[in-house]
């Protein structure tokens, strides 16, 4: 929580908000903070744990600031159990195809 995730080209692109785990117990994605500036002008994004490289405990994603500020933003819907949202994508998203 609160760990500086950097791109590949060594920029920082955002910080962990949340972590998000599945009914098994086990991590499944990890909340970013993209794009904000002491609190404020962001939003959250749920990244895929798998996406994430660690090296000495520096996180890595290879993606950049802006690929993740144009993502689905995650909302938190009920901080007691870290239930949240992400909405629908305009296009595809389509189960099961």
């Amino acid at each position: 929580m609160g760990s500086t995730v950097y791109d590949e080209q060594n920029r920082d692109i955002g910080s962990v908000k949340d972590i998000v785990f599945n009914k098994d117990g086990k991590v499944d994605a990890v909340v970013l903070d993209v794009g904000s500036f002491l609190g404020m002008g962001g939003k959250h994004v749920a990244i895929p744990i798998s996406d994430i490289e660690t090296d000495n405990n520096r996180l890595t994603l290879d993606r950049t600031k802006e690929q993740l500020q144009a993502m689905a933003s995650y909302h938190l819907e009920d901080p007691d159990t870290g239930a949240g949202t992400s909405t629908s994508p305009a296009t595809g998203g389509h189960l099961g195809r």
